[in-house]
């Protein structure tokens, strides 16, 4: 069953594709190729699809998409014992990986294009239900046999909102920051396919001074990124590179520190850009809200509102709406883009829609008197310090103030920090101490060589927990 997301009949002489090994693809030239890989797929069924940024995985996920495959958009640079895991429990009928990392365990050749190799991999029959349009990672690990089941009218639904309040055209040229098998990676994608954009595609990291040459030679309109890369980029100076053409910078993935995402708003503001926050999840295919750049300074530590077609509330302990402003409760979405489900096993491929709709985010977060939302912590993300109940989230975000490279994560009575930078001990505990009013001895500060991400910049605080043991 075929689900169209995109029409691209308006744009088929448009660059669909410029990659930084200067390959191009017009939107014409990608549907041909798409409907050469589709000769050898049989519709319905299940593709591992491992992603680096390039054309080959792009062409891969888009053909899946239009032929009523089913990809489960992964890693390609993940370590393949990994990998080995998730296709021992979901037994695809084919896999979408770099040729050069093909081996015959991974299956008869059926097709290679663009360094890319399809390969036949199981002939296990398997159910797959008639909405289930793609399955993510929901962590960015690939050990994890938990996935997303994206519909084909989430993924339509959250590409429309997106371009909408992001104004997106098809004369824009965003730039992969961001991996392709990371929803919000992936949501830059979809929405620019959507409206016939130039999708710039890289692997080059933001760091390295080719990423910097390819954005200005090839005049990108936008960046991505998480607020990881926003601390990077603060680092290597973004707002004095000359950047004509470079007009959105956009942020989601977590929550940037106040007075860095304050920063950015004034910066892009006195240089003609716009720097948006947003707020999303897995679970919401990509993106839950937006900061209106209009209200950005106004709302600077804000995630703002719900995006077009979708809406927010607040429950408190009991289950109950809470309707005054500046209180906290956990922050529920609802909108078309909330995922049907997750998937643990191969039989969880066949159910339906779980969620109808309502997503129950984890988050805590209040809402001003303007309806603006601004999030305050996870429901996980609290300890209990000599009876009071302390957020960790809004602890690193204090220690932010002196240093952009730590995380916090705690058990009862004792919360710790984690650095990397020498000679901050006392400083961070003297602050905590004065700005939490509890006793030093609640807090610990251990420096590390470096605080653990996994590729999309998020923190993974699962380790660092195990360091305390």
């Amino acid at each position: 069953m075929k689900k169209q997301i995109w029409n691209h009949a308006m744009y088929l002489n448009r660059k669909a594709i410029v990659a930084d090994d200067g390959r191009t693809l017009s939107y014409s030239e990608l549907d041909d190729c798409s409907n050469k890989l589709s000769c050898h797929l049989i519709a319905r069924r299940l593709v591992f699809c491992l992603c680096t940024n390039g054309i080959g995985s792009l062409l891969g996920y888009y053909s899946f998409l239009k032929t009523g495959i089913v990809p489960v958009m992964l890693d390609a640079s993940k370590d393949m014992e990994l990998m080995n895991r998730l296709l021992a429990i979901y037994k695809p009928s084919y896999i979408w990986l770099p040729t050069s990392v093909y081996s015959p365990e991974y299956g008869k050749i059926e097709y290679s294009v663009f360094n890319y190799t399809l390969t036949s991999y199981s002939n296990d029959p398997i159910e797959l239900h008639s909405e289930l349009a793609v399955l993510l990672t929901t962590s960015g690990s690939t050990g994890s046999p938990k996935l997303v089941r994206l519909s084909y009218d989430n993924i339509r639904s959250n590409a429309e909102s997106i371009a909408e309040y992001l104004n997106i055209t098809a004369d824009e040229r965003p730039v992969t920051s961001l991996p392709m098998y990371y929803s919000y990676g992936l949501s830059v994608i979809n929405s620019h396919l959507l409206k016939g954009a130039t999708i710039l595609l890289t692997d080059k990291p933001v760091i390295q001074k080719e990423f910097w040459t390819f954005v200005k030679e090839q005049r990108a309109t936008s960046i991505a990124g998480v607020p990881y890369t926003y601390e990077m980029l603060k680092r290597l100076r973004i707002f004095r590179m000359d950047l004509p053409e470079l007009k959105t910078m956009t942020q989601a993935g977590g929550k940037l520190n106040a007075d860095l995402a304050k920063e950015y708003m004034e910066q892009a503001a006195a240089s003609g850009k716009k720097f948006i926050v947003m707020y999303g999840q897995t679970e919401a295919t990509a993106r839950m809200s937006y900061l209106p750049f209009d209200r950005a300074l106004e709302k600077y530590s804000s995630i703002g509102i719900a995006i077009p077609g979708g809406s927010f509330l607040l429950i408190d302990e009991r289950g109950d709406e809470i309707e005054d402003v500046n209180k906290d409760g956990e922050l529920v979405y609802t909108g078309a883009n909330v995922s049907l489900g997750y998937a643990e096993c191969r039989e969880d491929l066949a159910k339906g829609d779980e969620n109808s709709g309502v997503l129950y985010t984890g988050d805590i977060a209040r809402r001003d008197e303007d309806g603006f939302y601004y999030i305050t912590g996870r429901m996980k993300r609290f300890v209990k310090i000599y009876g009071n109940r302390v957020n960790l989230d809004a602890t690193e975000q204090l220690v932010k103030d002196i240093t952009t490279s730590c995380a916090c994560v705690g058990v009862d009575d004792k919360i710790t920090v984690f650095t990397t930078e020498q000679g901050k001990e006392e400083e961070i505990k003297s602050l905590l101490m004065k700005k939490t009013g509890l006793n030093v001895r609640a807090f610990a500060v251990r420096v590390i060589e470096e605080i653990p991400k996994n590729p999309s910049g998020k923190v993974q605080y699962a380790e660092l927990s195990n360091l305390l043991n």
